[in-house]
């Protein structure tokens, strides 16, 4: 019996090969609805109303993971060793969320009509409650059963987002035939809406009603903003350009790339189920040592990047199917694909080994890289955009995200061979 073998027999039983494949089976059938929906979608806007409506969202997307501040993640630190908190904690959830998503949702309304041109500022006001504050309650309540290792709920809550954006891009395009980026932004928001109140009612009907205590908000208040402010610069790196395309004009341009990205979000879906499935592992071997998280995570990537390999060679060769399936105004769509396939490769890389530096207490390293590669992903992005439209922001996107994955495994094989010089020296 090889070794792969006899490692797949003892994982087969636990949980987290349990909950990966929870995660996986929702996301496959949402992967599913996605094609769909994009399909439906594209159609009913064309590539340039597209681009206006994609210049709205990355620009709030920017800054949507601050409506939580991290609670989230605090959660899943905190709650499943003493299940007597949970009240307060995602009580601590609702509060933040709601109060600092609205707060943003204001904010980005004066900034948007600064930066963006003037269709994507029209819509930065529903951008911002779909993302700032409805997004983030979906994804939270997402944290919670993470933090309880019911990924089955997980999975199904994506599935549930995923169902009713395609019903409701099918019933535009039914009635409509065509609409504008104004028209989708709003059907799109009251989804978000519906979905997150689903989301909410399910936790507090399954686990406890929240409560509310202030202080719990100022205990943790810099430990979850740090964590918001990593899940940021992920973000920044993944939409600024997207945002840039808009600020030039470029909503046409916009619409080609933005269009063959969400298939490269699309290619991603499998490591992230195998992150989110495995995030509270992580923290629990991270308690123990940074090695240990380092095991879980190169076997994790072991399974995860060769399937992001094929993936990459399936959507190369099949690049020239999105003008047929989406229409002849996306058939840029087809090289832009091409340019980007290679991505879900390095976010296999930066994912897992970044996972195992946040479960292990290391989280600021991984967010150091992370800025490094928002700042490299913005500057690029100055030079190349104004000068190469659409091209520019996809080889910015290329070297951001190759960069972040090796500076990611670079950090985490440091930190291993420091300790284990200490670890030498100490039996010396």
């Amino acid at each position: 019996m090889t070794l792969w073998h006899r490692e797949w027999r003892r994982l087969r039983g636990s949980s987290l090969i349990r909950n990966t494949s929870w995660m996986v089976a929702g996301q496959g059938s949402s992967v599913l609805l996605q094609a769909a929906y994009f399909v439906m979608l594209a159609r009913l806007l064309g590539a340039a109303q597209y681009g206006i409506f994609a210049g709205a969202f990355a620009f709030t997307s920017i800054v949507a993971q601050y409506g939580s501040l991290g609670t989230g993640m605090v959660f899943i630190r905190y709650v499943p060793g003493d299940r007597k908190v949970f009240a307060v904690y995602w009580g601590n959830i609702l509060l933040v969320t709601v109060s600092i998503g609205l707060l943003l949702t204001a904010a980005l309304y004066f900034i948007g009509h600064q930066l963006l041109n003037p269709y994507s500022a029209a819509l930065v006001p529903l951008a911002g409650i779909a993302n700032c504050l409805c997004a983030q309650l979906t994804t939270e309540t997402g944290r919670v059963f993470q933090a309880f290792e019911q990924l089955q709920s997980t999975a199904m809550l994506n599935l549930l987002t995923s169902l009713m954006r395609t019903l409701a891009a099918g019933s535009l395009l039914l009635t409509l035939h065509h609409s504008t980026a104004l028209q989708w932004a709003v059907a799109s928001t009251v989804v978000s809406i519906i979905a997150a109140g689903i989301a909410v009612a399910n936790v507090s009907i399954r686990f406890g009603w929240p409560k509310f205590e202030a202080t719990l908000f100022r205990k943790h208040a810099l430990e979850g903003l740090g964590y918001s402010f990593a899940g940021s610069t992920t973000v920044f790196y993944n939409d600024i350009d997207k945002t840039m395309l808009s600020h030039y004009g470029m909503n046409l341009a916009n619409g080609i790339y933005t269009m063959a990205y969400r298939v490269i979000d699309i290619a991603t879906i499998p490591v992230s189920s195998i992150q989110a499935a495995s995030l509270s592992r992580f923290f629990q071997r991270g308690r123990s040592s940074l090695s240990s998280a380092s095991d879980l995570s190169r076997r994790l990537l072991k399974r995860a990047l060769p399937l992001s390999c094929l993936l990459a060679a399936i959507m190369f060769a099949g690049a020239p199917l999105i003008p047929r399936i989406l229409g002849p105004g996306f058939s840029q769509s087809t090289s832009a694909l091409r340019w980007l396939c290679l991505i879900p490769v390095f976010r296999s890389v930066q994912t897992l080994s970044g996972a195992a530096l946040t479960g292990a207490g290391y989280q600021s390293y991984r967010t150091g890289a992370q800025v490094v590669a928002a700042v490299l992903n913005f500057a690029s992005n100055l030079w190349l955009i104004p000068a190469y439209g659409w091209h520019g922001a996809a080889w910015s996107s290329l070297i951001t995200d190759g960069a972040i994955g090796a500076m990611n495994l670079s950090i985490l094989q440091g930190l291993l061979w420091k300790g284990a010089k200490r670890a030498r020296v100490a039996v010396i």
